[in-house]
């Protein structure tokens, strides 16, 4: 694995570090690489159950490398569509992969960081931790992460910051639906790893991977179509190892752990 990121397992949990601080933990190549791998092998290791994402030093993410991106201003045009989509996997992979990924924020996640916690299942953040879409004040866009946050908060909210690039507290973001929750910065991992570790034992990992299937699946169709999925899928989870082990449990008044 790259030096750019660590990564520690414990209880189920995967945590996993960007490593930059002197950048800021800014995405170049290679963290996108290294994140998307070890993103994805997680996602697929049965001992995993919870992926946490955080950042080291001051700083959650702050976009993009800006020095990576003057050194590819001359590439050609398919040469910068390939370096996009493979952004664009790093976030699908979180947004549809069947694992839960929470994003602890403790600083700046702006531009594309801002992007990489709003596309986690859950964000977690310090009254100190800052949120923004900053591309344009650089004369650059907010692309790929105005696909997503436009269906994770309301389009006028989404159309105001990715246009005006203002930077939101985390009281702010809260209050948007871009934070799930504030913890003090002295006990905020300890709150983070405590939440996961709930989500790992007293949640189905096939019904969580099923219902974040559904959620991907169903975005952008009409409501009829998104009725039909949810219909199908609702019919599956029915008959599903889990679905039969959790309502028997419950009604044995047994205490499940999964």
């Amino acid at each position: 694995m790259e030096a750019v990121l660590r990564e520690e397992i414990e209880n189920r949990i995967c945590r996993l570090t960007l490593h930059r601080p002197e950048k800021r933990n800014a995405l170049n190549p290679a963290l996108v690489a290294g994140l998307t791998e070890r993103i994805a092998y997680h996602m697929r290791d049965s001992g995993t159950r919870v992926i946490v994402l955080e950042g080291a030093g001051e700083a959650f993410c702050a976009g993009a490398d800006l020095a990576y991106l003057q050194e590819i201003r001359h590439n050609s045009r398919e040469e910068n569509i390939a370096d996009s989509m493979r952004l664009k996997a790093l976030y699908q992979l979180i947004l549809s992969g069947p694992k839960p990924v929470i994003a602890a924020v403790h600083g700046p996640a702006l531009a594309g960081g801002c992007g990489l916690a709003n596309a986690c299942d859950f964000c977690f953040a310090t009254p100190a931790a800052s949120f923004g879409y900053t591309e344009t004040k650089i004369g650059f866009i907010p692309a790929l992460v105005s696909v997503f946050l436009q269906r994770k908060i309301n389009g006028q909210q989404a159309r105001e910051l990715l246009l005006s690039g203002r930077i939101l507290n985390a009281n702010e973001a809260r209050e948007l639906g871009m934070v799930s929750r504030i913890f003090e910065a002295e006990n905020f991992m300890d709150e983070v790893l405590k939440f996961a570790g709930k989500l790992a034992a007293q949640n189905s990992g096939d019904a969580i991977a099923l219902t974040k299937k559904l959620l991907w699946e169903s975005s952008g169709l009409s409501m009829d179509e998104g009725m039909n999925l949810a219909a199908a899928m609702n019919a599956e989870a029915r008959s599903s190892a889990d679905c039969i082990r959790g309502i028997d449990a419950f009604l044995n008044k047994e205490k499940i752990s999964w």
